[in-house]
């Protein structure tokens, strides 16, 4: 007898274009059988008139707790992974996320930030955003080139990040635009010689030169090429700017070369990360973003800044509060909308969310275990409805992508970044047997996000079941409240 029988839905398989109404039969967490299936079950859902394929893989997640899990559920995530941070120490991290219990399926990158902020200062930090963010009340890690002690250093606490299991090395470059070329070229040789993945935010945000969006692009193209590194590219979107037509253009060459660079974006035109980033302070911010300080939003609470001096005042107070970035208006003009489409629709690129922790009006991160999320817990709408929404603007409203093309770009792509170091991902993005049964089971009509900046804390609609390794976590549209089946994505260590 199956444990579970999922039956009469449109099961679609984004690898093999499978594409028809079967019934899917799951054993011990495995995808077991597909198709007209008269056996018997533990237990029948009942998938009629529902898309039926596989849980959809988050490369970009910060939140990694409960409640961010379970919002990302609705979304059609099973697997959320934090690679452009990442953390340090890697195996302390997974055996936390393994105590505590988790709804998704878990993994990160060695963090390379972590790593700087350990050899050239003195600070404790914890590894997440508001942890870097924190941390840059002491800003020689931020600021400057590493002498060659403090990088040997580095080098080697990545290292043990990765034989202890990293999918790869976490590296947001902009956030430490001080950091030498000597060390980042190291660094990617050493990615290189794992055979990892490095998850980049490119070193400089900026519509303008010297130190353009353009610059960083030439630059981490220019790292795969010398070391061979495969460097993945985190929100092409929000670190294009304005640029992402000239910088699309610039991975396509490169890609045609034959280099490994990829790219990932959100179908969101408002970013979002720590007030204290670099960039923020930058006297001619303005010039280079293209923007006000008013496009700059506290998250907590919905603040926006008059001007520079307010900024820096704010940077003091509370380092590692989350903010928004309004970059590109894409409601209101038809050239920020083209220019948003560029990286969503980029070919073979991957949808990920850059999903931000649960915030509190006192700025303390939500990890509680109320559900629904408090009403005054906030984070930007991305980390509720990155998925459905991509799905039902540029699938089913616009029709601008296939279903089974769109499917790809949330669940293959990334599985496929990550298989060849980490084995345990060919089991993952795709609905056939073998597979782990990791899936959801969506009303493709009715899917849709309903996170925005007035409620960002409202769940995505249409998502009726979602399983994890075979368990439920949402069942007829309801979150399963004790439902821990996630379990850890990492690479296999000696």
């Amino acid at each position: 007898m199956f444990d579970l029988m999922i039956r009469g839905g449109r099961v679609i398989d984004p690898e093999t274009a499978f594409d028809a109404i079967a019934d899917v039969a799951v054993k011990d967490g495995t995808i077991v059988a597909i198709g007209a299936l008269p056996e018997p079950a533990g237990r029948t859902v009942d998938a009629d008139g529902l898309v039926v394929t596989a849980g959809f893989v988050d490369l970009h997640g910060h939140g990694q707790s409960i409640p961010a899990d379970r919002m990302q559920a609705f979304d059609g995530v099973t697997t959320s992974l934090e690679l452009e941070i990442g953390v340090l120490p890697v195996a302390r991290w997974y055996e936390e996320q393994a105590n505590a219990g988790r709804v998704l399926n878990y993994g990160a990158s060695a963090g390379w930030v972590f790593g700087r902020i350990a050899a050239m200062t003195s600070q404790q930090t914890q590894p997440t955003i508001e942890g870097m963010g924190l941390a840059m009340r002491d800003r020689r890690w931020v600021t400057d080139a590493a002498d060659p002690a403090e990088t040997a250093e580095i080098v080697e606490r990545v290292r043990t990040g990765l034989e202890q299991g990293a999918l790869g090395i976490g590296f947001p470059n902009a956030y430490a635009p001080g950091t030498g070329i000597k060390e980042l070229s190291e660094l990617c040789s050493l990615a290189a010689g794992f055979g990892t993945p490095t998850f980049t935010h490119i070193a400089f945000m900026s519509n303008v030169d010297p130190l353009s969006s353009i610059e960083g692009y030439t630059r981490l193209i220019g790292l795969a090429g010398s070391t061979g590194a495969h460097m993945h590219i985190c929100h092409f979107n929000s670190t294009s700017l304005l640029d992402v037509e000239r910088a699309a253009e610039l991975v396509r060459n490169a890609q045609a070369q034959g280099l490994k660079v990829t790219v990932e974006a959100y179908p969101y035109g408002t970013g979002s990360t720590v007030i204290s980033a670099d960039f923020f302070s930058d006297p001619a911010f303005p010039t280079r973003f293209g923007t006000d300080y008013g496009a700059i939003e506290v998250v907590a609470s919905r603040h926006r800044f008059r001007d520079r001096d307010e900024l820096l005042r704010a940077q003091q107070e509370n380092a590692g509060a989350l903010v928004l970035i309004h970059f590109l208006d894409v409601a209101a003009n038809d050239r920020h909308r083209n220019l948003l489409d560029v990286s969503v629709m980029f070919p073979g690129g991957i949808i990920a969310s850059d999903a931000m922790p649960w915030t509190l009006p006192n700025g303390s991160t939500y990890i509680g275990d109320a559900w629904p999320l408090p009403e005054d817990a906030v984070s930007h709408p991305r980390s509720s409805g990155t998925f459905t929404k991509f799905l039902k603007e540029w699938v089913r409203e616009r029709q601008a992508i296939s279903l089974l093309e769109g499917l790809a770009k949330c669940s293959l792509l990334p599985a496929r970044l990550l298989e060849g170091c980490t084995p345990a991902m060919r089991r993952k993005g795709r609905l056939q047997i073998g597979c782990d049964a990791d899936i959801v089971a969506f009303d493709f009509a009715a899917l849709t996000d309903r996170a925005d900046f007035t409620r960002m804390n409202a769940p995505s609609e249409g998502v009726r079941h979602l399983l994890v390794g075979g368990e439920a976590v949402i069942a007829d549209g309801d979150l399963v409240r004790n439902a821990r089946p996630g379990r850890p994505i990492r690479r296999p260590t000696p």
